[in-house]
Order: structure tokens, then sequence, then C-alpha cells
């Protein structure tokens, strides 16, 4: 295991950094327990002359967690509930997923 991969391990351990989650595949109805990372980052979109800010709910979860995150699984966070749109993306390592969330349900 790297520095960095063991690095990764103690963050995602620690309550004040990231946050238990349950993962549930679209396709096989399985789930899983996973700690995510939580980020809510505005995002600029151009439209003609025109810029929009919108919220977003992005998350970060280890590979060794979730190995196949797809578009549509769900994750579960307290009482919410989003779904995963767009392809999921790994770092540069390949340790950690980011995740696009949408709310369901709403």
């Amino acid at each position: 295991m790297s520095v960095f991969a063991a690095a990764m391990d103690r963050i995602f351990t620690q309550a004040d950094m990231a946050a238990p989650a349950l993962w549930i595949s679209a396709t096989t109805s399985e789930e899983r327990r996973v700690r995510i990372i939580r980020r809510a980052p505005d995002r600029i979109t151009d439209f003609g002359a025109g810029r929009f800010v919108s919220d977003t709910t992005v998350v970060d979860v280890r590979v060794a967690d979730l190995p196949a995150p797809r578009p549509g699984d769900l994750i579960v966070i307290g009482a919410e509930r989003f779904g995963i749109q767009g392809e999921p993306l790994r770092d540069r390592e390949r340790l950690i997923w980011t995740l696009d969330l949408r709310p369901e349900g709403a």
C-alpha cells in the first residue's frame, strides 16, 4: 500500500471528514455500506449571453469500497436519496471515485 493510499484510508475513516452512506445498484438491487466525502460546489453554465449558477452534489468514495458504480445507481445519505448521473470518474491514483449526484424522488 502506498503512503497516499494509507492517507486516503485514514481520511475516509475520520468521522469529521467522511460520512456513512448506502449504495444501491440500479441493476441488481445489491446494497453496500460506504463512506463518502460530500461536496456541494456551485457550477456555472453559460447559455447564450447568460450565465447560470446551480447547486450540485458531488461525493467521493474509495474504489476499495465501491469497485464499479454506474449511472442510475442510488446513494442514500441519511434520509436523502440521490442517483448517480454521468460516468463516475477516478482520480489519477485510481483510489477515489468522484460521483455526480442528482436528487431522487423530489
